[in-house]
């Protein structure tokens, strides 16, 4: 069976003030094409379908086209909600929309509940399995501490109990939308952690033959059978060196994977370019760039008048400027943003007790701040749904 896996498409998000919709329109004609072209049996997109849990009517029209186009080729498609979507409203309608070859699984309690194709060699069983909120779930999966291994270890249960039952020689696909140990993160991901802990390891879904990965948006593989297809457009400059692609999933009689990554269409390249004001205006190395959304970083050691328009004359699509004069980490002038690039919010808060008391938290201070984080981080995940 030829699988063609995606995620991460976040219909409706902007890419620093740039409206991206007309890219995303691009990337689902390119799908589709794909499918038709590349004689693909089934497709799964695994989650983070919407950029927010309420998209806007223009993204939601751009789904709804989706649908159609998938539908209209007679090509099974397998979709689950990621953490930017609204899993309820992703759902609305998905036995009707099921009617038509594209399944929603979006209801944690589906998990071991399969859609199941068939091919020359027998059944492929797609088993999906949402973003999973430990806190909203552990009730669901019956798990006494709410953790992302935790619950997806439950999930994971429920499908190779469901497997057990099927007839010898059943393939098997999972998708799933989660922060596996291996995996390189960007800066356009949501963070996730709970307890101080965002990833699981990928031994958790062991006994399956392929799992279709979603939430980082960088094509990776975790194991041969345990793979990332990445978003198919770059959201943060973070991205500028990923190559946007989906993986050709050939699943043969036995179960055995070959993965063949597909590239998806640029809109236009990303720069990151650093230097003094003069320098960039100035260097010809940096010609590849004038056509390229740039960030510009500025060393200046004093802050250039009028930047922004004097980078626009080379670079009309610069789009993000910082300033980061050279200095010693000690130096009193450095921005506290400087200070705090690259920590989290629990290291944030730890230093900041420890700068007010003149002592670092205990193990159980520690333990408290990372309760407060998660229980404000669920009850934001809470109102959403809701929403």
């Amino acid at each position: 069976m030829r699988i063609l896996h995606t995620s991460d498409w976040h219909l409706g998000r902007a890419f620093h003030r740039v409206n991206m919709l007309d890219a995303q329109t691009e990337f689902i004609g390119h799908l589709v094409a794909t499918v038709r072209e590349r004689e693909v049996d089934a497709v799964v997109v695994s989650g983070d379908v919407y950029d927010r849990a309420v998209p806007s009517l223009a993204a939601v029209e751009l789904f709804d086209a989706a649908l159609h186009r998938l539908a209209e080729l007679g090509v099974p498609t397998v979709m689950i909600s990621g953490n930017h979507d609204s899993a309820r409203r992703l759902g609305v309608g998905a036995g009707l929309i099921g009617r038509a070859g594209i399944h929603l699984r979006t209801e944690p309690s589906a998990c071991g509940r399969p859609v199941v194709l068939t091919d020359a060699f027998g059944d492929v069983a797609f088993y999906g399995l949402p973003y999973l909120e430990p806190a909203l779930v552990k009730d669901e999966f019956g798990v006494g501490k709410a953790g992302h291994e935790t619950v997806l270890a439950a999930a994971m249960d429920r499908v190779r109990a469901d497997l057990a039952t099927r007839a010898q020689g059943t393939r098997s696909v999972v998708l799933a939308h989660a922060f596996v140990t291996g995996g390189q993160a960007s800066d356009s991901e949501r963070d996730i952690t709970v307890g101080g802990v965002a990833a699981v390891p990928a031994g958790v879904f062991d006994g399956v033959d392929y799992v279709a990965l979603g939430h980082l948006h960088g094509c990776q593989t975790i194991t041969a059978r345990v793979r990332y297809s990445g978003s198919p457009l770059a959201y943060s400059f973070s991205e500028a060196d990923h190559r946007k692609s989906m993986w050709l999933v050939d699943l043969d009689a036995d179960g055995a994977v070959a993965a063949e990554r597909l590239d998806c269409p640029v809109p236009r390249p990303l720069a990151r370019i650093r230097g003094t004001l003069e320098d960039l205006l100035a260097d010809p190395a940096l010609a590849p760039h004038e056509e390229a959304w740039v960030e510009a970083t500025l060393t200046d050691p004093v802050r250039p008048a009028d930047p922004m328009a004097r980078l626009a004359e080379r670079f009309p699509h610069a789009l993000s400027l910082a300033f980061a004069p050279e200095r010693a980490p000690d130096d009193p002038d450095v921005s506290y943003a400087e200070r705090l690039a690259g920590r989290s919010d629990q290291q944030i808060a730890q230093d900041f007790v420890a700068h007010v008391r003149g002592a670092w938290p205990d193990e159980h201070e520690q333990a408290v701040l990372r309760e407060a984080f998660d229980a404000v981080r669920a009850d934001d995940a809470e109102r959403e749904v809701a929403r």
